[in-house]
């Protein structure tokens, strides 16, 4: 019972952490596009979206990885 109950937090806190980056992610979106599209203005950016999403991604692939989550939907 404690594990089920684990296990949901635990999902709960992977969806929270997919809002997080999408929120972490228009401020950045923004100032690139104040800059104007300059080329420093785009490589700071790329490499903003690159740490959100590796944060992001990171969680569930170990999910995935410790079959926390079904990789594919059984039909």
């Amino acid at each position: 019972m404690l594990g089920a109950a684990l296990l949901k937090v635990g999902f709960v806190a992977l969806v929270v952490n997919e809002v997080r980056g999408l929120v972490l992610a228009a401020p950045v979106l923004y100032g690139m596009y104040l800059a104007g599209g300059t080329w420093m203005a785009l490589w700071l950016g790329f490499c903003s979206l690159a740490g959100i999403a590796v944060s992001v991604a990171a969680p569930l692939f170990l999910a995935r990885r410790l079959n926390l989550i079904p990789a594919r939907a059984a039909r």
